[in-house]
This record gives structure tokens, sequence and C-alpha cells, in this order.
């Protein structure tokens, strides 16, 4: 665990931004931060946990609405400050009921040649 440690490149709160991925789909179902410590839970466990900013505490997805996260696979970055874990969802990934966190407010952007 500590080689994948010492790749890691955590911001200055001691975070890392974590992409959260279905397997099958490949969509991009959130966005949540990890420190040392739920990162090593969620490669340890194979289940995601996530450090709260808000909350300041630790939370591992599915733990109180049963929508786990089952993970699947975990890659970093080529600058290794942001962390992709591939997951299996097991119901919506986001707090509204939907099932990404992405799905809640699409933009319209212009679109490029």
């Amino acid at each position: 665990m500590n080689d994948v440690l010492d790749r890691v490149k955590f911001d200055s709160h001691g975070l890392l931004p974590a992409i959260i991925q279905e397997e099958s789909t490949k969509q991009v179902l959130m966005l949540g931060y990890m420190d040392a410590e739920a990162l090593r839970r969620t490669l340890t466990e194979g289940r995601v946990t996530f450090w709260s900013r808000s909350r300041q505490e630790y939370w591992r997805k599915g733990d109180t609405s049963g929508n786990v996260q089952h993970v699947r696979a975990a890659a970093l970055d080529c600058d290794g400050d942001t962390l992709l874990v591939t997951v299996h969802q097991v119901g919506p990934a986001c707090h509204t009921g939907a099932h990404s966190c992405f799905d809640v407010d699409p933009l319209a952007p212009t679109v490029g040649g």
C-alpha cells in the first residue's frame, strides 16, 4: 500500500479527487474525494470510501442508502493527482435518486469543430 501512496499527489488539504465510473457502461457516476485512509479502504475492502469535506468524516457509498459501489478497478492518472475507480453500481449513484450525479443539471455548450 505504501508504494501506491508514494505515487499519489494529494492536494494541499490531503485529498485526491476520485472519479467513479460504471463498469458496464463506462458512464461517469460521480466525483468524490479521498484522503490516504479512504484510498486505503477503497483499495483493500472492495467498496468505495470517501472523505466528506463538509462533514469531516468518512462515508462509504451505500451504507445508509443501499446504493453500493463495488470496486472493479482503480487507476491513477498520468500526474498521480486524480483517481479513476471503476465500480459495479447497485441502485442510483446520486443522492437525488438519479443514476449519475451528472444527470441532474445538463448544460448546453456550443459544440466545437
